[in-house]
């Protein structure tokens, strides 16, 4: 019978064939599931499906391993539809030149940002300040430690994109710079 992925399948019962003879009689025992993923393997099998009494095995090939026990299948989730890109929009020239011209300031490392070196102080840098390379433009805590970030490019701050305590990940944006 030939199964989904074109190889071929083959179901044994265990009122067909009883692969517990001359065994524990568990349906489970490790060499017998050894013996029949290498029969498997010999012969190309896409899926085993074996039933005694309430114990069941099921194996598949070219997907996760899939044992079930006792009783009904569970049925699976069906896969979320990719999702769909939006279409291309043309970038006018001067908009493309200008995009050329901004740079961000990204977070090292995950923490907690914050605009200043304590609660009293005021902001280490705000919108419409220019920065140079070594500007220190915030601080991020990660594990009690007070980290300096500091710009590393030069020109003016164009927008905050973090709210003062936030948490954030590493490579968020934090500071929009218009470089020049």
């Amino acid at each position: 019978m030939a199964g989904r992925s074109g190889k071929r399948t083959h179901k044994k019962d265990s009122g067909r064939r009883d692969m517990t003879n001359g065994g524990s009689g568990d349906v489970f025992d490790v060499r017998k599931v050894r013996r029949l993923v290498e029969l498997m393997n010999e012969h190309e099998l896409a899926e085993v499906d074996l039933r005694q009494g309430d114990q069941r095995i099921r194996l598949r090939r070219g997907q996760e391993p899939v044992v079930t026990m006792g009783g009904a299948p569970v049925p699976m989730a069906p896969a979320p539809a990719p999702a769909v890109a939006p279409p291309a929009t043309a970038v006018a020239p001067a908009a493309a030149a200008e995009e050329a011209n901004v740079a961000f300031v990204t977070s090292p490392m995950v923490g907690t940002f914050y605009l200043a070196s304590s609660p009293e102080s005021p902001p280490l840098v705000s919108v419409g300040d220019s920065v140079g390379s070594d500007t220190i433009v915030c601080i991020i805590e990660a594990m009690k430690v007070f980290n300096e970030i500091p710009a590393e490019c030069s020109g003016k701050i164009l927008a905050r994109l973090v709210e003062n305590g936030d948490p954030v990940e590493y490579g968020q944006k934090l500071f929009k710079v218009h470089r020049g």
